[in-house]
C-alpha cells in the first residue's frame, strides 16, 4: 500500500508547510527571480495607477457640486481634465496588467516545466522497492494530474492573489488618507471575514485531500483494467471491474462535491460582511458630511474604495478552494519527491587493471559471499548464501516459487541492495561500482516481456547506445529465429508496435527481447524464464542459439522447465532463500535429492 493510501484521508498532511514549499519553487534561480520581480513591478504600478482613480473622480464630483452652488457655475474644463487623466490612467493600468499576466504565465509554465523534470529525475533515482509498493496508476496520477493541477492553481491564483494583496495595501492607504475614522470602521469587519474564511477552509481542506487521493486510486484502477483487459474479459470480471470503478467514481464525486460545496460558502460570507461595511460607511460618512468634516466627493471615493477593499478579500476567499486543491496536489507530489532514493553511486573511480587489459570488458567472475537479504527486516529471505561462478560458466537456478531465484539475480543487478555480506564482480565489490558501470556488461531477458513504442528494429536495438546498422539488427533476429515472423509483418522490421506489443503473440514479443539481448553482446547473461512463452520447437532452436551466445560468457538461467538446463555447468537448487543442492544435472539426479524430486514431479505431471 502506498504512503498516500495508508495515511488518513480525513486531514491534510501539512497545508501550511506544503503551501510555503510550493511558493518557494517560484524563485529558485536568478532568471526566474528577475521574472518574478518584473511581475511584481508591473502589478504594483498597475494597481497604484488604478487606486488613485476614485480619488480623482471624487475631486471631479466636488468640482461639480461646488459649481452648482456657486454663481460662476461648473468648471467643465477642470472636470474634463480630471476625466481625461482618469482615461489615461485606465489605459496605462490595463496595459501594465496585460504585461503582468504575460510575464506571470511564463513564470508559472517555467515552474511547471521544472517540476515535471524534477519528478522525472526523481523517478529515475527511486529504488525498485518503491515501484513494487506503488500502483502504476497512482504514480502516473501524481506526475500528470497533480502537477497539472498545481500549474493551473499557480496560473489562476498567483496574479489574482498578488493583485488582491497590492490592492488591499493601496486602497487601505487611500482610505486612511481620506478618513482615518471610516478606515477603522472598514477594518473592524476584517477579522470577522478572515475568521469565517479560515473556519470554512479548515472544513473544506480534508475533502480536497481526499479528492486527489481518490483520483489517484481511480486512475490506478483504470490503468490496471486497461492493461489487463483480456484477463478481465476471459475471467468474467467485467461487472466487478465496473462496480469497482463506480465505487471510486462515486467516492470522487462525493469528495469533490463536498470540497466545492463547503468552500463555496466563503464568497457569500464575504459578501454579507461587505454589505455590512457599506451600511456603516453610509451612516458614518453621512454624519461626517453633515458636520462639514468630509466632502461629498470624499465620501463617494471612500464608498468606491470600500468596494475595492472588500473585493480583494472576497476574491482571495473565493480562491480558497482552488488554493486548497492545488496544495493538496502539491502534498502528493512532494511525497513522491521526498521518497527515499537509491544509495548514491561512488564518486571515486577505482583503477581496474584487469578490465583495462581486456579493453574495459567484464570477465564475468561472480562471487556471493555470505549474502543476506530481506524485503522486510522481520522476514529474512536469503541468509548466509555463498556462491562462486567462474567466467564462461552457465549457472542454472531452480526451485519452487518464492525460493529467491529472481531475488538472487536482482541483487546481482543491484535492483535491491544486500542487507549482509557482499557480491563481487571480477573481485570488485559491486557496491563500489556505479550502477551504470555494473549493468553495462549485463544482458537480461525477463519472463515478462516489454516493448517500447516504435519499430521492430528500434526495439531490438534498444539496448545498444548510438546508431546500430540494420545488418546487425537482422543478424541478431536471425540468431534468435525472430527474422522469419518479422518478415511476415506488414512493414517487416519497420513495423510500428506500441508498448503493449499489440498484434504480436507473447512468444513473438519474447523473441524480440531475446534478440535485444543478443545484440548487446554482454559479458554476463541473465535469462529469467526467457523461453516460457515460445513453442517447444522454437524453444529448442533458441536453446541452440543461446548455447553459442553463452560461449565465453557467464550466464545465469532461471528455469522451471528442468529439461532446458541439462547442459548447465552447475545447477543451484534453492529453497526458502538457501542453496540446498548444487551440481551438474546428472550428479543431482543420481543423488536423489531435491532436484531429483523436482525433475521426477515434472515428468510425472506430464505423463498424468
Amino acid at each position: 500500500m502506498s504512503a498516500a493510501q495508508s495515511r488518513p484521508l480525513e486531514r491534510s498532511l501539512d497545508f501550511r508547510r506544503s503551501g510555503v514549499r510550493l511558493l518557494r519553487m517560484v524563485t529558485p534561480g536568478a532568471p526566474e527571480l528577475a521574472l518574478l520581480l518584473a511581475v511584481l513591478a508591473a502589478g504594483t504600478a498597475s494597481v497604484a495607477l488604478a487606486v488613485v482613480i476614485p480619488k480623482i473622480l471624487g475631486h471631479a464630483t466636488d468640482v461639480v457640486v461646488s459649481g452648482a452652488t456657486n454663481p460662476g457655475g461648473v468648471d467643465f474644463r477642470e472636470v474634463g481634465e480630471s476625466l481625461g487623466l482618469v482615461l489615461a490612467l485606465i489605459t496605462v493600468s490595463a496595459s501594465l496588467t496585460w504585461l503582468q499576466l504575460r510575464l506571470a504565465a511564463e513564470l508559472v509554465q517555467r515552474v511547471g516545466h521544472r517540476l515535471r523534470e524534477t519528478a522525472q529525475t526523481k523517478l529515475a533515482r527511486l529504488p525498485l522497492t518503491y515501484f513494487d509498493r506503488q500502483p502504476r496508476g497512482e504514480i502516473l496520477s501524481r506526475t500528470t494530474n497533480d502537477i497539472d493541477n498545481i500549474t493551473q492553481t499557480l496560473q489562476q491564483a498567483s496574479v489574482q492573489i498578488m493583485r488582491a494583496l497590492l490592492t488591499l495595501i493601496g486602497v487601505l492607504a487611500m482610505m486612511v488618507w481620506i478618513s482615518p475614522l471610516l478606515a477603522l470602521v472598514v477594518l473592524a469587519t476584517v477579522p470577522v471575514s478572515v475568521l469565517g474564511a479560515v473556519l470554512i477552509g479548515r472544513r473544506a481542506q480534508p475533502q480536497f485531500v481526499r479528492q486527489w487521493d481518490v483520483t489517484g486510486k481511480l486512475n490506478g484502477h483504470v490503468e490496471e483494467m486497461y492493461t489487463g483487459h483480456a484477463e478481465v474479459v476471459v475471467f468474467g470480471r467485467k461487472d466487478e471491474a465496473v462496480r469497482t470503478f463506480e465505487e471510486h467514481n462515486e467516492a470522487l464525486y462525493a469528495s469533490s462535491f463536498k470540497a466545492q460545496f463547503i468552500s463555496g460558502f466563503i464568497q457569500p460570507a464575504m459578501t454579507f460582511v461587505g454589505n455590512l461595511n457599506y451600511v456603516l460607511i453610509a451612516i458614518v460618512g453621512g454624519l461626517r458630511v453633515a458636520s462639514g468634516t468630509l466632502s461629498i466627493g470624499d465620501v463617494q471615493a471612500f464608498v468606491q474604495y470600500s468596494f475595492e477593499f472588500n473585493g480583494p478579500i472576497t476574491q482571495i476567499a473565493a480562491m480558497a478552494n482552488l488554493l486548497q486543491s492545488g496544495v493538496a496536489s502539491a502534498e502528493r507530489v512532494f511525497e513522491l519527491l521526498d521518497a527515499d532514493e537509491e544509495s548514491a553511486d561512488p564518486t571515486e573511480k577505482t583503477d581496474r587493471p584487469e578490465r583495462a587489459a581486456r579493453g574495459g570488458k567484464v570477465a564475468g567472475r561472480v562471487s556471493f559471499e555470505k549474502v543476506a537479504f530481506s524485503y522486510e527486516a522481520a522476514k529474512p529471505l536469503i541468509k548466509d548464501l555463498s556462491l562462486s561462478v567462474e567466467p564462461g560458466q552457465t549457472v542454472a537456478i531452480v526451485g519452487p516459487t518464492g525460493a529467491g531465484k529472481t531475488t538472487l539475480v536482482n541483487l546481482l543487478m543491484r535492483f535491491y541492495e544486500v542487507t549482509g555480506g557482499r557480491i563481487t564482480l571480477d573481485g570488485v565489490d559491486i557496491s563500489t561500482l556505479s550502477r551504470g558501470e555494473l549493468r553495462s556488461g549485463i544482458g537480461m531477458v525477463l519472463q515478462d516481456t516489454w516493448l517500447f513504442g516504435g519499430t521492430i528494429a528500434d526495439n531490438i536495438a534498444y539496448g545498444v547506445s548510438g546508431d546500430v546498422s540494420r545488418e546487425r539488427v537482422v543478424e541478431a533476429a536471425m540468431a534468435t529465429h525472430a527474422d522469419r515472423f518479422i518478415r511476415t509483418l506488414p512493414d517487416g522490421y519497420d513495423t510500428v508496435v506500441d508498448e503493449e506489443g499489440g498484434g504480436l503473440s507473447a512468444g513473438e514479443k519474447q523473441l524480440l527481447t531475446i534478440a535485444r539481448a543478443f545484440l548487446v553482446e554482454p559479458s554476463i547473461l541473465v535469462l529469467d524464464e526467457a523461453t516460457s512463452s515460445v513453442d517447444t520447437r522454437t524453444e529448442v532452436l533458441i536453446q541452440r542459439a543461446m548455447s553459442s551466445l553463452r560461449e565465453g560468457r557467464t550466464s545465469f538461467v532461471i528455469a522451471h522447465r528442468l529439461s532446458t538446463i541439462r547442459d548447465a555447468d552447475v545447477i543451484l537448487v534453492m529453497e526458502a532463500g538457501h542453496i540446498v543442492e548444487q551440481g551438474t544435472h546428472d550428479a543431482l539426479l543420481a543423488s536423489g535429492g531435491a532436484y531429483a524430486r523436482l525433475y521426477a514431479s515434472q515428468f510425472a505431471a506430464a505423463a498424468a
